[in-house]
């Protein structure tokens, strides 16, 4: 038998996993903290242990069971430093200080068999952790300092975040990433093998962006006129490429009179939006809507077209949200968009950077309603059947089996059971019996 064969998971077996997460509800800054609770949560339905450690805020207790998650907070450290830069990296210390007592607090009453990091937020806590339980540490990389900057790393805080990105992906026993086009990128910024790298999916629990007709109709109210009306969601910052949705509105309104865009979301983009609408006199068509909230997926739903126009996009998650809530979609030929959207199957995408091939893909969508709705018809589906939360989390689970079973210290203990097994069998003399068949 190969010794191959020996160095295999227990399927099935439930792991104990320590997740260390900046964000985590009710703390959500991004799309990470929406991607660490609901595969926390995953996990626990499927019957694994799982404690997530993550930062304090509000009135939320320091150490509780939610949704069958333990989640342990870290309290913020004194003294307060200003989550925002220039002090990004003195705020960063001091939360992995607080986080890591925190960490060490779970591990007085549980014990794991792995550690999770997400990005690289949380790496000095991953790393003493990992030394400390002498356990594998595992980590997923959501996007690349590199990647959100083009490649370029301006400033000696980006070549910062870089490099502790760099130590995280080399001193994890395994990475994941949520798409192909990150499994590149990673390997290639962080001088990786693309064999230590395991593509997982983000997840959508298509349940929660069906959205009651009563609530569809208030945000069509709201939002639009007699006109059509598409959507924009997400952080305004440059590299999600709204100023380029913008610059194809004029042209679109020239083809369908009477539309209306609704941008939900903020950041500090959002005064350069505005300002660069006013230049172009489309305030009175243009709804800078803010965060919608529960009202996200009545937003998606009244839109005629969602359009995700991003520069960068390492996955592309809320265009899984706007199809499982059934807008058709024109989404950018980037990153993870080209892996989740088919031209023509499941919507329908554009270069990057290019507001009158956006335009087109847009006006195409907006002039042919029946196809337009098979298409998102057809996205929905596969939502659901390609990106479900229980089967992310089953693929993640067996990701952390591999990697336990890969450590060198299980590498020896199967060597050692295959070199018992391989022994030759030394018969005293006198004993023939004891070896079957040799006697007579």
């Amino acid at each position: 038998m190969p010794e191959t064969e020996e160095v295999t998971a227990e399927s099935g077996r439930p792991l104990r996993v320590l997740i260390l997460s900046w964000e985590y509800p009710p703390v959500l800054v991004g799309g990470l903290g929406r991607h660490v609770h609901a595969l926390a949560t995953s996990l626990a339905a499927a019957g694994h242990q799982v404690t997530v450690v993550t930062r304090h805020a509000g009135d939320a207790p320091l150490d509780e069971i939610r949704e069958g998650v333990r989640v342990v907070r870290a309290p913020e450290d004194p003294p307060t430093f200003p989550l925002a830069t220039p002090s990004l990296l003195a705020w960063t210390m001091a939360f992995n200080h607080a986080l890591t007592r925190a960490a060490l607090h779970a591990t007085l009453t549980d014990t794991y068999d792995l550690i999770h990091a997400h990005d690289w937020l949380v790496t000095h806590t991953a790393v003493t952790l990992r030394d400390h339980l002498g356990v594998p540490l595992v980590a997923t990389i959501h996007a690349t300092e590199a990647g959100r900057h083009q490649g370029w790393l301006p400033e000696e805080m980006n070549r910062t975040i870089h490099t502790v990105e760099y130590w995280l992906g080399h001193e994890a026993a395994h990475v994941i990433t949520c798409s192909g086009y990150m499994r590149w990128e990673v390997a290639h910024l962080l001088d990786l093998s693309e064999e230590q790298i395991t593509v997982i999916p983000n997840g959508v629990h298509a349940p929660i962006w069906q959205a009651a007709p009563r609530a569809v109709a208030r945000a069509r109210a709201r939002y639009a006129d007699t006109g059509p009306m598409i959507g924009f969601a997400g952080r305004l910052v440059y590299e999600k490429g709204v100023q380029h949705l913008v610059h194809a509105l004029p042209e679109l309104r020239d083809r369908h009179p009477g539309l209306r865009l609704v941008v939900a979301g903020d950041g500090p983009y959002k005064p350069e939006l505005q300002a660069e609408v006013s230049r172009l006199r489309l305030d009175r068509h243009v709804h800078f809507a803010g965060f919608v909230g529960n009202d996200l997926a009545a937003t998606f739903a009244a839109s005629d077209t969602v359009v995700v126009p991003s520069i960068y996009e390492p996955f592309g998650m809320v265009a899984l949200e706007a199809a499982a809530a059934g807008a058709p979609l024109a989404v950018a030929a980037t990153g993870g968009l080209a892996e989740i959207v088919e031209p023509g199957i499941t919507g329908l995408t554009f270069p990057a950077k290019n507001p009158e091939a956006l335009a087109e893909a847009v006006s195409t969508l907006l002039a042919d309603n029946p196809t337009a709705r098979r298409m998102a018809h057809q996205a929905r589906t596969m939502v659901r059947s390609r990106y479900d939360w229980t089967g992310i989390a089953a693929r993640t689970a067996d990701a952390y089996r591999a990697t336990i079973d890969n450590t060198p210290e299980r590498r020896a203990q199967a060597r050692a059971r295959l070199a018992v097994r391989r022994a030759p069998i030394v018969v005293p003399e006198g004993n023939l019996l004891a070896v079957g068949g040799a006697a007579g």
